[in-house]
């Protein structure tokens, strides 16, 4: 009994376990050879179990385990006010890992149910894996955040994104998996000479893809552009951004970070997403004091207010543009809200007991219509990014192509450990897949300059008060990824998918017991 116990309690921990360790190469840790491995693991003992059921349990818990350990930070914004909403915030995560589980547990049952030998099963769960996590990025708005490819950026291997995103980085971490527990289990049957090759072939795809991004790092990048921005980074903690003891205060923080020395003056002054304690439609004299600190045009982020058909207001997380003068001379509003985050149906009755930002959060953002490109004279077209768009690359198609790309955000509602840390990764793998710079605003950090290969060319840490000045870095050509997106992807493993389910075996029939001997009676 306390071995069967014993057994019951294993199969359960293990998959957790490895899937907790999978989630260690992304950002902050960075540790992609314990991602690899333990994928390898999950894979293993996904395929091991005895029955469709006990691989789609096997596999959730296996992605519950990642996912929790991943996004551990999204209990962060319910510990704000953590007297009113921390009792939310377990709820929070373990809805969101359970639920995103689901993209693991659901190929690993398809696996089972299309192939019958092992081998051919790790093959196909993570071939399936790959095709959910292309489906995670657009199902219900799409959340592509702990990507498995993304324990490749600050890598070399990063570089494969250009020629094929983040799917791409992906196929690369699913491909070195599955040759770990193709091995494996090749070795366990003795066949050793087969392990040996499937080792073979991973070290081989591993070094090809090692080689192929350290070449294309070692080559030149373009000149920087002639003009030089400056980032304001005014680290503003996110429980008093909106206090009314202190929203002046830190309003005049940002004035002063963006005052310049004489023969310092960049060309154009870039605050982050929501920075300006007003609206863009009554402003007072926010506007123009701006100006008069800055003496540059300023690109900032906040929020405004329009009349809807319906006379109803409508409110937008906006970035505008300002001359030196301080006019608005183009507003581009976000596009992609955050579900749950910038609009929750039904919640408004709700949002008495929040202020600023958050209360105008849980009433609900109103969409802006879609990207755009901001012509900013001679700094050239820039593509605009608010917060959470940048996780997307299918934000950055559809426009034209722009000369750099802008992203201005506030992850102080993220905490200051791997949240953040993350997002900025995404931000340098969208500059890889489009071979365009990214000049990034945080309100707590992290502000950086990335040139077109997802370099760091200047940058301000997290929980850190200052700037960041420097030359827009310049643009390479379209990219593949740049010209094709994702479109080949979404046909391939589509295709893949299909064949495997002509593949799987028809339903075992049940026929009649035969006769024991010539004398029983058929009637």
């Amino acid at each position: 009994m306390k071995a069967k116990r014993w057994s019951g309690a294993a199969s359960t921990a293990a998959p957790l376990v490895a899937g907790a360790l999978s989630a260690l190469g992304q950002a902050p840790w960075g540790l992609w050879p314990v991602s690899v491995l333990a994928l390898g693991w999950v894979l293993w003992l996904v395929t091991a179990a005895l029955g469709t059921r006990a691989a789609f349990w096997r596999a959730w818990l296996a992605g519950a385990g990642a996912f929790g350990v991943a996004l551990f930070w999204v209990v962060d914004p319910f510990l704000v006010e953590p007297e009113v909403h921390g009792w939310m915030a377990p709820f929070a995560l373990a809805l969101l890992a359970g639920g995103l589980a689901l993209f693991w547990a659901l190929p690993a049952a398809f696996a089972f149910w299309a192939l019958r030998r092992r081998a051919a099963r790790i093959w196909a769960f993570a071939l399936a894996l790959l095709a959910f996590e292309a489906l995670r990025g657009v199902l219900f708005t799409g959340f592509p955040w702990a990507m498995s490819g993304h324990i490749w950026i600050g890598t070399p291997a990063d570089q494969l994104a250009a020629l094929g995103g983040a799917l791409l980085l992906s196929a690369l971490v699913l491909a070195l998996a599955s040759g770990l527990a193709v091995a494996a289990f090749r070795w366990r049957q003795g066949r050793r000479g087969r392990a040996g090759l499937v080792l073979a072939g991973a070290a081989v795809a591993l070094a090809g893809a090692w080689g192929f991004g350290t070449w294309r790092l070692a080559q030149p990048l373009p000149a920087p552009r002639d003009q030089v921005v400056r980032l304001v980074q005014a680290n503003v903690p996110q429980h008093l951004k909106w206090h009314p003891d202190y929203v002046e205060a830190f309003f005049v923080r940002h004035l002063d970070l963006s005052r310049t020395a004489p023969g310092d003056q960049p060309d154009l002054v870039i605050w982050p997403e929501t920075a300006a304690p007003f609206f863009l439609d009554r402003p007072g004299d926010g506007l123009q004091m701006i100006a008069d600190a800055a003496r540059a045009p300023v690109l900032l982020g906040l929020q405004r207010r329009d009349r809807g058909a319906d006379g109803a207001w409508l409110y937008f997380n906006s970035l505008a543009v300002l001359n030196a003068a301080g006019l608005p001379i183009a507003v581009y509003d976000k596009h992609h809200l955050v579900p749950f985050g910038e609009y929750i149906p039904l919640i408004g009755a709700y949002a008495d007991g929040w202020g600023g930002l958050a209360s105008r959060v849980l009433s609900g953002y109103a969409p802006g219509p879609g990207p755009v490109l901001l012509d900013l004279g001679a700094a050239g077209q820039a593509l605009p990014l608010i917060c959470y768009e940048a996780v997307f690359p299918r934000n950055l198609r559809g426009v034209g192509r722009a000369d750099w790309i802008v992203q201005i955000t506030n992850d102080a509602w993220f905490g200051s450990y791997a949240g953040p840390y993350q997002h900025f990764a995404q931000a340098r793998l969208r500059a890889i897949e489009t071979g365009l710079p990214l000049v990034r605003a945080a309100n707590t950090g992290i502000s950086a300059l990335i040139d077109a290969r997802g370099g760091i060319v200047g940058q301000l840490g997290l929980d850190q008060t200052g700037t960041v000045q420097d030359h827009v870095p310049g643009a390479l050509p379209p990219t593949p990824y740049a010209r094709w997106g994702d479109i080949w992807w979404w046909v391939v493993l589509g295709l893949a998918m299909v064949a495997l389910a002509a593949r799987a075996p028809a339903p075992r029939r049940r026929t009649a017991p035969k006769a024991i001997d010539a004398g029983v009676s058929k009637g």
